[in-house]
């Protein structure tokens, strides 16, 4: 599908330093990347059994964000021509005319070799392979090949997301056992309908460029019923890091259970109501919500002393129980 009209900005030039470093900040998209490195710290403590050597985890969130910082810059370069058309995107750096192609090329690369080299070096060739890989599938199958081709971009494409847990287990454990798998499954499963959720809001943005993200192709009830299958899918999926995989505990999974059940009702929600735009921003901000507070159910659950504690309490009660049913005996 090609753009809808021919990008052209004028060249603007900084004046300040401070001004240069802003536009290539930008240029990364940084909201974007503290949920990737959390998801990325989660599987880390995870798979470490909540003791992470210091080192290794500051290496491969910096790494992490220097790749997605690569990655986002390429899209920015590749998508100029509807970010110019776009009004809420019409300012990014490049777009505007503060970034030349070149320089943010050249900016990319840099990052991406920078992440490469670090990880390879200090921690190990896998997790730096990995995080290579997810940004070949976000630049080349999502941003490249599917974002304007297919109405499924983010699903195929979403897979570009759910490659920081593998990157952060393999870090740790140097392999990828079943719940660094599991994990991918749940952000895979997870990114439709957070997406789709956005995509609803500012659908008439990308229906103007001919980006054709789902509810600009089926509309928003289709959509809305898309999103409701894929969140049934997703909760109990997110239980299998407990049963059976015994990855994480109790607290977790309790967590899981409350965090999947508020998800749900919001995207039932959506569902009755697909035309209203204030429920799917709920939906999508909430998504934003979920992942992070699911990411950090993992790291609390995993730590010795919530293990610990635990334990302590289910001896306690078991305890009391066996005082009982003997006392009734």
């Amino acid at each position: 599908m090609q753009p809808s009209s021919t990008w052209n900005p004028a060249v603007r030039h900084h004046e300040t330093f401070g001004q240069v470093c802003r536009s290539y900040c930008q240029l990364t998209k940084p909201r974007i990347i503290p949920l990737l490195l959390i998801e990325t710290a989660a599987s880390m403590w995870v798979a470490a059994h909540g003791q992470v050597d210091p080192v290794i985890l500051s290496v491969t969130l910096l790494t992490g964000t220097l790749a997605a910082a690569s990655a986002q810059a390429i899209n920015c370069i590749y998508d100029r021509d509807i970010d110019f058309d776009m009004e809420r995107t019409r300012h990014r750096p490049i777009p505007s005319g503060r970034i030349q192609l070149r320089d943010a090329l050249v900016f990319a690369v840099i990052l991406a070799c920078l992440a490469f080299g670090l990880q390879a070096l200090v921690v190990n060739l896998l997790s730096a392979t990995l995080e290579m890989v997810g940004l070949a599938v976000y630049v080349g199958v999502y941003t490249h090949w599917l974002k304007r081709s297919s109405p499924q971009n983010i699903v195929i494409g979403g897979a570009a997301g759910a490659i920081p847990p593998l990157a952060g287990w393999a870090a740790v454990t140097g392999e990828l056992g079943w719940a660094a798998w599991l994990f991918f499954a749940i952000v895979f499963v997870w990114t439709p309908p957070h997406f789709w959720a956005l995509a609803m809001v500012i659908q008439d943005d990308y229906a103007k460029v001919g980006v054709p993200m789902l509810p600009v192709i089926v509309g928003d009830e289709a959509t809305a019923k898309q999103i409701w299958i894929y969140s049934l899918v997703l909760v109990p999926i997110t239980l299998l890091m407990t049963i059976p995989l015994q990855a994480t505990g109790v607290l977790y999974l309790a967590i899981a259970l409350g965090l999947g059940w508020i998800f749900l009702k919001k995207a039932w929600l959506l569902l009755q109501t697909p035309e209203d735009r204030d429920v799917a921003r709920s939906l999508f901000k909430y998504s934003i919500l979920y992942m992070m507070a699911l990411s950090a159910g993992m790291v609390l659950d995993s730590l010795p002393v919530t293990q610990t504690a635990i334990a302590s309490v289910a001896g306690n009660v078991s305890a009391l129980l066996e005082t009982g049913l003997a006392w009734i005996a």
